[in-house]
């Protein structure tokens, strides 16, 4: 099928977007990479009346760090993110993540920001930056505001986003000098969403953990925080003990349904082991080993 009609916009500036977005409103859509938006259009599941492309809008590429925090731009590609050697250094989660992102195509012109705006439940990013307690700048023609990842997350393809809003960056805190995370998906073939994926972070303090961050990919309405795992390693010893009940208490917490790509209880045997795994992994990480 071919989209309905639509008019088409490319700004030059950040501030001009904006002033068209609020013009038209919930009409108007934003177009970054395209990998979500232009499938759904095609299909006719969306039909704005307005394209409003940020394609040509200078100094929304970046991926840096900054005071406490890593900042990413919303036009940083999918694949600027798996050659960035700020993720490689030092944010174990994204730098696994990025190049799991479904294909070359999508990697090539996808973007993180957008990943978020979106919203699906078997994107990866949204995990990721639940475990890595991450954050949205959110901007209108009025002003600016912040976003937790936990607040933006609603439900299937919902955010806590406004018609006129559009997320200009995404935030990571700056981990600690002890602490890893990683990224774990288990797919029927490569470029396929995931079955179960699930992103695990772990900071150390003394030898104990301090914080612990548990976010499940595809087994819920919604990217899912397993909050009662993260609880139960809240100043625990790390180790296999702890490290099978906070899995225990992941696989409780998943929603999955069965489909062609497994059953219920074959997805949540699955986030059992990819969660244990991967603290295993994070732990590995946050010790330098």
């Amino acid at each position: 099928m071919y989209p309905a009609r639509f008019d088409y916009a490319a700004p030059s500036s950040l501030d001009e977007a904006l002033s068209l977005v609020s013009e038209r409103g919930d009409q108007a859509k934003v177009l970054a990479g395209g990998q979500s938006l232009i499938p759904l259009m095609k299909l006719r599941f969306a039909t704005p009346e307005l394209i409003v492309d940020l394609n040509r809008i200078p100094g929304l590429d970046y991926i840096e760090e900054s005071g406490d925090h890593l900042r990413v731009g919303a036009l940083a590609r999918n694949n600027d993110l798996v050659e960035s050697e700020v993720l490689r250094d030092g944010y174990g989660a994204m730098a696994a993540a990025a190049p799991q992102i479904s294909d070359p195509l999508v990697r090539n012109l996808g973007t993180l920001a957008g990943s978020l705006a979106h919203c699906d439940p078997a994107g990866d990013w949204g995990s990721v930056m639940l475990s890595l307690g991450g954050e949205v700048v959110a901007r209108d023609a009025g002003g600016e505001r912040t976003i937790p990842i936990d607040e933006l997350l609603q439900g299937p393809f919902t955010t806590a986003l406004e018609p006129t809003e559009v997320i200009t960056e995404v935030r990571v805190p700056r981990p600690t000098a002890a602490a890893g995370s990683t990224y774990l998906k288990l797919e029927r073939k490569v470029g396929d969403y995931a079955t179960v994926a699930a992103a695990v972070a772990l900071e150390l303090d003394d030898g104990t953990i301090s914080r612990a961050g548990i976010a499940l990919t595809a087994v819920g309405p919604k990217n899912l925080r397993a909050e009662d795992a993260e609880g139960a390693l809240s100043e625990a010893e790390p180790g296999d003990e702890a490290f099978e009940e906070a899995a225990r208490l992941a696989a409780q917490a998943c929603e999955p349904t069965s489909d062609v790509r497994g059953s219920a209880e074959y997805k949540r045997a699955a986030a059992r082991t990819l969660v244990k795994r991967g603290l295993q992994t994070a732990l590995e990480k946050a010790r330098g080993a």
